[in-house]
């Protein structure tokens, strides 16, 4: 009978811990379309990861960028890091078409495998919560596309980078490598 009241013990001690472990950080718990089918999709899953979140366009001039963010997740995916694409309008009507043609422009001309979700607005009263929340964490909106931020494995909103830094960028790729090498 000892044993079993010991066990009840390390449950109810243990309960806190197995639960607050499973809890979706706020910065990840949303619910959008994903690109290629507009099956909802809750950011959730990545927690634990370092994400970056892109609101992205199939006609702008920063669109070479795509190449260098599935650079980015294929080199360091494995470590821990998930690139969110998020296409928007917003800017210039760069990103004029449907999901489908957004997403086979994806695929056909940048073979992009990091999750991309439906368009959506990034920027003004309009935009989707996530950003809305960004840019309130950040205090730094998207002017245009390829704005980026990064949150860390714990989900917490790290910064914000402007269209003009890379996927590359020295400053971008030490703070990705010093997150992904953070423990939780």
């Amino acid at each position: 009978m000892r044993n079993v009241y010991r066990l009840i013990l390390i449950c109810i001690l243990a309960f806190p811990f197995l639960t607050s472990a499973q809890t979706c950080p706020s910065s990840l718990n949303y619910t959008f379309l994903r690109l290629q089918d507009e099956i909802p999709q809750n950011l959730c899953q990545y927690q634990g990861k370092v994400v970056l979140i892109v609101n992205t366009a199939s006609y702008c001039g920063f669109t070479g960028q795509y190449e260098g963010l599935e650079k980015l997740y294929s080199d360091l995916r494995s470590k821990g890091l998930v690139v969110l694409g998020f296409p928007s309008n917003d800017f210039g009507q760069q990103e004029p078409g449907s999901n489908k043609e957004i997403a086979d422009f994806c695929k056909n001309t940048y073979d992009v495998k990091f999750p991309m979700f439906a368009k959506s607005i990034v920027s003004g009263k309009d935009a989707n919560p996530l950003f809305k929340m960004l840019a309130e964490k950040t205090h730094s909106t998207p002017k245009w596309n390829f704005h980026k931020y990064l949150i860390d494995k714990n989900g917490n909103v790290v910064t914000a980078y402007s269209s003009l830094t890379t996927p590359q960028n020295k400053s971008l790729m030490a703070k990705i490598e010093k997150l992904l090498s953070e423990n939780n």
